[in-house]
């Protein structure tokens, strides 16, 4: 029998462990600088930084029975939102066992194990703001948690396929699990670009918005950004100039996931699939490195996001078969709190606006 690599007995013999996330730790690859809480809340310590209180921005189309003669049967539904984010505990070690072909033979026995570094992530989001069109009372009243997510972050040290070295794992209230993978960009100096993005549903040919019935919610919401500031025509631009707004950016780190990649996807209970199938998403994290350092004597760290997961409901009427696309998006741009604040602050569960503002 081939003698095994020494790398493959090392993992085989490898301690797996879970224990504390420590930021920059080098183990976690391309993830390593998102242990900790990260929010929507000013740090007291460091005035200069600057509130990043309310930049958390939501839209989403909604089934809804609409009184006749509006002429729609949805929704839209826009949010403002204060966020936290508790990456706090790594498992380190985690294996895959694996066996591949001896050459000389063509038999399946040569160990090929993979070693996966995963981060717990627990998501808790609270709106400030909240507007949609036709206007309803179906709308949660402000302060109310709209969003709860546990999950995973995953790297994985070895056996990368086609560039995918990273993944996330996610569950959702509402009925969703979500595997997405991804890929990822560690340490390039200066800004992100921020690719632009139209929310705008996808299946309806190209129907002129200041005209259409059926896109009369959305072009309320054009017309008249939610608070004046967020469109559902340009769900980037808020990012773009958080980005200009920040100072100078020594690095970026992008972490890019999809559900569409390999085979990752999303699984729904029926009355999901039935109503508004959430089929696929997308999303993109930006870790900022400023030049500005913040009240731990770090480079003040900044988390950006744009997410996108794309629901199914009412038939296109562009001619194809299907069902259109409604992108429920939503942003947001976050600060790591220090350590010694975080430990002082509230868990998700007691997320309310005041906390984190």
């Amino acid at each position: 029998m081939a003698q095994q690599p020494l790398e493959t007995r090392a993992l085989r013999n490898a301690t797996r462990k879970i224990t504390q996330a420590v930021l920059g730790d080098a183990d976690l690859g391309a993830l390593s600088l998102l242990p900790g809480v990260w929010a929507n809340l000013r740090d007291p310590k460091n005035p200069t930084a600057g509130p990043l209180n309310g930049r958390g921005w939501n839209m989403i189309a909604l089934p809804a029975a609409i009184p006749e003669g509006q002429g729609v049967n949805f929704r839209l539904l826009m949010n403002q939102y204060n966020e936290r984010l508790i990456i706090t505990t790594k498992d380190t070690g985690v294996p895959n066992r694996g066996i591949q072909p001896n050459p000389p033979t063509g038999i399946p026995t040569v160990p090929t194990d993979q070693e996966i570094v995963a981060l717990d992530y627990e998501q808790g989001i609270a709106h400030i703001a909240t507007d949609d069109a036709p206007s309803s009372t179906l709308k949660q009243p402000i302060g109310a948690a709209i969003h709860h997510e546990p999950g995973l972050f995953l790297f994985f040290k070895n056996q990368v396929n086609d560039g995918i070295d990273i993944a996330r794992l996610g569950t959702i209230p509402h009925g969703n699990s979500l595997l997405a993978l991804g890929t990822s960009e560690s340490a390039k100096a200066g800004k992100p670009i921020i690719p632009a993005f139209s929310g705008l549903p996808i299946g309806m040919g190209d129907p002129d918005t200041k005209t259409s019935p059926f896109l009369a919610p959305y072009r309320h919401f054009i017309e008249e950004p939610f608070l004046g500031l967020f469109s559902p025509s340009k769900t980037h631009e808020l990012l773009v100039k958080a980005v200009e707004s920040l100072g100078p950016v020594l690095r970026t780190t992008t972490l890019a996931f999809s559900t569409r990649n390999a085979n990752g996807g999303i699984v729904n209970i029926p009355f999901i699939v039935n109503q508004a199938n959430a089929i696929e998403m997308d999303v993109t994290f930006w870790i900022l490195e400023l030049e500005e350092r913040g009240g731990d004597g770090r480079p003040r760290l900044i988390m950006m996001y744009h997410q996108v997961v794309m629901l199914e409901f009412f038939p296109r009427t562009d001619g194809k078969p299907g069902l259109i696309k409604w992108p429920h998006v939503s942003i947001n741009t976050m600060e790591r709190i220090p350590d010694a604040l975080a430990t002082a602050q509230l868990t998700t569960t007691d997320i309310t606006p005041d906390a984190l503002s």
